[in-house]
């Protein structure tokens, strides 16, 4: 029995199956290798990470995935469909956030999202805007320009306005790049918001408590290749527990942030005397 194009094209993706399955994917930019067998699966509705440096080669990934570039050897199937072979299908399953929030700073933020509802033919875009400003905490800065918007929450306009359409698969590219650490915050909460709404997210970091934080799996990218890839439980049994005894636990930057910008009210006391005492 043969398979017609469409059949053989579109695997037919279930609950079960990977909803981004990568194989085997090469690319060099002239004679420079940037990708040297790159394999990896991410399942449906989880949050996979992408975790390397600069130059590892996250971002030649992602936009062979989004189909803005063409592998030089290998696959990759996104929901179903061959990034190479089913370009256009591809780009209807997905939505992609760069590493720098593309909003037009001249419009307000519901202004924005109602843009892009109609530009995607949408229907009713008004109550689609109004809809995402709630999910994003942004309701109260609808009306204002996105000018006048703080860094998180232009990020966390962006990646309302890449669910528009409600796509199953969303590659966001360093979304946290250039974020003060209460932004950065703003950002993770969002992230986790998609992946309980049923999306499937791939993150790309060089952020180590990024990845930690978000993660559901982890892959470690390192010069074009993956060395590792797993949970953050798997990942950290590759190393010997250290041995430490009667030590008391120290508060991480995390709980001392929070603590002195009061998002943690019964840290915000302690922390504050401390901070006092230190100043004396």
């Amino acid at each position: 029995m043969t398979m017609s194009n469409a059949q053989e094209n579109h695997l037919m993706p279930t609950p079960q199956t990977p909803v981004i399955q990568v194989r085997n994917l090469t690319k060099s930019y002239g004679k420079l290798p940037v990708l040297h067998g790159v394999d990896f699966e991410v399942a449906r509705g989880s949050i996979f990470a992408l975790l390397g440096s600069n130059g590892a080669g996250k971002t030649t990934i992602v936009n062979i995935l989004s189909t803005l570039l063409r592998a030089d050897t290998g696959t990759a199937v996104v929901n179903g469909f061959d990034v190479a072979r089913k370009p256009a299908d591809v780009r209807k399953s997905i939505s992609l956030t760069g590493q720098f929030a593309a909003v037009d700073e001249i419009l307000s933020g519901r202004e924005n999202l109602v843009l892009v509802a109609r530009l995607r033919h949408v229907g009713k875009p008004g109550s689609v805007a109004d809809n995402l400003l709630r999910r994003f905490s942004l309701t109260d800065a609808a009306a204002r320009k996105v000018a006048t918007y703080s860094g998180g929450m232009r990020r966390r306009l962006d990646i309302a306005m890449s669910l528009i359409g409600n796509p199953p698969v969303i590659f966001l590219d360093e979304p946290t790049t250039g974020l003060d650490p209460q932004a950065r915050i703003e950002v993770w909460n969002a992230v986790k918001q998609l992946s309980a709404g049923g999306t499937t997210v791939l993150l790309t970091t060089q952020y180590l408590d990024e990845a930690e934080q978000l993660a559901d799996r982890i892959a470690i990218l390192h010069e074009g290749r993956i060395i590792v890839n797993g949970t953050l439980a798997e990942l950290k049994r590759l190393l010997p527990p250290a041995k430490v005894e009667y030590v008391e636990k120290q508060p991480s930057l995390e709980d001392v942030f929070l603590a002195l910008v009061g998002e943690n009210p019964k840290a915000a006391a302690g922390a504050s005397a401390n901070r006092e005492g230190t100043q004396q």
